[in-house]
């Protein structure tokens, strides 16, 4: 059977007054209805101050998707997993991190991912589709909802890259930060991409004032290419010239990721031609201890050395941190957990599990 009903959490406010509209019906309503679906709940029966006729005409039109918590996994130092089963039956996996602003979620974007990044835990696995805005809304809600916190800071950093599903993504963040809705702050939302140049360019010329950050790895594409298939498609030179254009047209920092890999990109010369990669760019950069999946052949740069390449590229100027590594024994890193729980592999290690 057809399902012609709309997925309504995947419309924005001005989408659904449209809709309302075409029914002859109040802005406000559209409004209360949005509310409504930004507090998480599962049934137009649950949204109470509308009218039964109102709510049986919803019921006839749309339908509300959502996604069940099948796992949740706590870290010792409070860093908490979570394994989803959407409607269709895939799997995706969440993080939920402290910090001390806040709460932030790390959410996935797609089931599984095309991009096939060596470093990555879901690189031998399929991918299956693209989340719709729904679903990645989903994980934030029933995180927030399953937690009893309000999170204040999202992170599509999770399995898939968001500009690969870019319809759906900026669809999510456009509903995520509606005054109307869950009022999330623009600039409270990062987006995390491997470098897919063309996206870059039409998300600098959105005028959405998210954070960008770009996986980069390496500037020598040769070693970029080997690690990171993306760059065969989109070469160093490319990337620059795309960062360079956002960076005119936002004004605004991008942050690069970069993975710290046992002598692959971690002399002093790396240091260097990073650096020089970056005179130009408004830009700072965040050293990555790397997770030592198993079936990759990689190993992970020493903290000692991490340390040292740091100081490298403070010593020519780079604006750098070091990311604190969160969560290692639940596998928090982006689809280390996932990869396990499709494999079938013991994952029962030091956690709680609730």
């Amino acid at each position: 059977m057809i399902d012609f009903l709309k997925d309504i959490k995947s419309m924005t406010l001005e989408e659904l007054i449209g809709d309302f509209a075409s029914m002859g019906l109040k802005k406000y309503k559209a409004e209360q209805t949005f509310k409504w679906i930004s507090k998480n709940v599962k049934s137009f029966d649950d949204m109470s101050d509308l009218s039964k006729d109102l709510r049986s005409i919803l019921k006839q039109k749309y339908k509300i998707i959502s996604a069940k918590i099948l796992k949740r996994l706590e870290s010792k130092d409070g860093t908490k997993k979570f394994i989803f089963e959407l409607e269709d039956g895939a799997i995706i996996e969440s993080v939920l991190m402290k910090y001390k602003f806040g709460y932030s979620v790390c959410a996935s974007t797609q089931v599984g991912c095309k991009m096939r990044c060596k470093f990555c835990a879901n690189s031998n696995l399929t991918f299956s589709r693209n989340l719709y805005a729904s679903e990645i809304l989903s994980q934030v809600q029933e995180i927030s909802s399953n937690e009893g916190v309000t999170v204040s800071n999202i992170t599509l950093m999770g399995v898939g890259e968001p500009f690969d599903n870019y319809e759906n993504v900026i669809k999510f963040i456009k509903i995520a930060t509606s005054q109307k809705g869950m009022s999330i702050g623009m600039r409270r939302i990062s987006i995390s991409t491997c470098g897919i140049c063309d996206k870059i360019i039409r998300f600098a010329d959105e005028k959405i004032s998210a954070t960008l950050s770009v996986s980069l790895h390496s500037v020598d594409d040769s070693i970029r290419s080997s690690i990171m298939p993306i760059n065969k498609a989109f070469g160093v030179e490319e990337l620059k010239k795309a960062c360079r254009y956002y960076n005119k047209v936002s004004n605004k920092r991008i942050s690069f990721e970069y993975i710290m890999l046992n002598g692959i990109n971690d002399s002093k010369k790396d240091a260097k031609n990073l650096s020089l990669f970056l005179k130009d760019l408004i830009s700072h950069v965040n050293l990555i201890p790397a997770n030592n999946v198993k079936y990759n052949g990689l190993s992970a740069t020493s903290t000692e050395r991490i340390y040292v390449f740091a100081n490298w590229l403070m010593s020519f100027g780079v604006n750098v941190t070091i990311r604190r590594t969160l969560g290692p024994d639940i596998d928090a890193s982006c689809g280390q957990l996932r990869a396990k729980f499709l494999s079938g592999e013991n994952y029962e290690c030091s956690f709680k599990d609730r």
